[in-house]
């Protein structure tokens, strides 16, 4: 379970962090922060509570930032919010941003704490604009991760069947691996039942932006009282989840530079897990050479599952910022004053791209491809 409390003297903390979605809705967000007692890290004890302080931490930067939209952006992040975002940062070997490890893994806790983990019984513990559809996008993630976890033990598994050499042992993980993949794609279509599309666009997105490769904040950012040069990061995307990089390394599917920049973007110990699997015996070398039909056909199926896992997340991205985004752009088209949250002006510079700062369709379609390319051929 994930820790929902920090201790007693971090309250200022919590209070701001536990208000964000009203105090960003009335402009206050940034005059709170000022007024924000300058606290030092020095007194979080173990990784749960440095987990939380920096999803607590972060949800505070991208609310100060992105307050008045893209338009009314700041050059600096204060100090009294900087230095302690910088100290868990550096205690956790994680950037000072936002990233899939806050938005997601460290964002949610069990309502009845003997409940399931289904989305019934969930919710999120820190909370930014976009009500419902936020509190969607994050579980519906949440619950694809959590898919995935049978798919991480299958290739312990796997490995481990590759250095004995047993055939049935590895058959019956890369089974289970393809199955974990196709639990992913199905956990994933309950994002159309769970998240309004034009909220996604309009109100959630901005919040996601990083200050590298974003014309809205071409210098990045000057993290007051750490450094007087400013520093760009990348914004959160499901780019930097471990299961994905796990899942490629494994089956030796080699990716873009920007995928292997977002390795920087995960926890140090989730980082050390893909390393390991990178310094395992091929997978794919192994199955090659073993010329057995049914290992081949299993491989063939891990890959498949995850090609169509990267189709469907195309699928999604193409409802949720494309036509997300003619619409808005019809909407803006239209006479007469508009009000509710569509009035909120869609930002211009994120228009074509997804919150990592890269074009998702040529990226995301390439990274389909490359995976499709993973395929033994008979």
């Amino acid at each position: 379970s994930t820790k929902t409390e920090l201790p007693a003297p971090y309250g200022p903390w919590m209070e701001i962090a536990h208000d964000l979605p009203q105090l960003i809705a009335s402009h206050q967000l940034r005059s709170q922060v000022h007024q924000m007692p300058q606290l030092s890290a020095r007194h979080l004890q173990g990784r749960k509570e440095l987990h939380l302080a920096h999803l607590v931490l972060s949800f505070i930067t991208m609310g100060y930032l992105w307050q008045e939209g893209e338009e009314g952006t700041v050059k600096v992040l204060p100090q009294n919010l900087a230095v302690p975002f910088w100290e868990v940062s550096q205690a956790l070997g994680l950037p000072p941003i936002l990233s899939h490890a806050d938005f997601v893994l460290a964002n949610w806790r069990r309502k009845n704490p003997n409940g399931p983990l289904e989305i019934e019984n969930l919710d999120t513990i820190i909370s930014l604009p976009g009500g419902e559809s936020l509190r969607g996008f994050i579980l519906i993630t949440l619950l694809v991760e959590k898919a995935a976890v049978p798919g991480i033990k299958a290739i312990i598994q796997a490995i481990h069947a590759i250095l004995q050499l047993n055939e049935e042992t590895l058959h019956k993980a890369l089974q289970e691996l393809a199955e974990a993949i196709g639990d992913m794609s199905k956990a994933l279509k309950r994002m159309h039942d769970y998240v309004d599309p034009a909220v996604f666009y309009a109100v959630i997105r901005i919040f996601l932006s990083g200050w590298r490769d974003n014309p809205a904040m071409p210098d990045g950012l000057i993290y007051e009282g750490v450094s007087d040069e400013p520093m760009a990061y990348s914004g959160g995307s499901a780019a930097q989840s471990t299961v994905l990089h796990a899942f490629d390394e494994f089956l030796g599917i080699r990716h873009t530079a920007f995928l292997h920049r977002m390795r920087n973007y995960m926890p140090l110990p989730h980082r050390a897990f893909v390393e390991e699997i990178h310094r395992a015996p091929s997978l794919k070398q192994h199955v090659l050479s073993s010329g057995d039909a049914r290992l081949c056909a299993a491989f063939n199926r891990c890959i498949s599952a995850l090609a169509d896992f990267r189709s469907y997340h195309i699928t999604i991205v193409t409802k949720y910022i494309t036509v997300a985004a003619a619409k808005a752009k019809a909407r803006r088209a239209e006479p007469g004053d508009r009000a509710g949250p569509s009035a909120g002006k869609p930002p211009s510079a994120l228009e074509a791209k997804g919150t990592g700062g890269c074009h998702p369709f040529s990226f995301l379609k390439s990274v389909r491809d490359t995976t499709r390319e993973g395929m033994i051929s008979a």
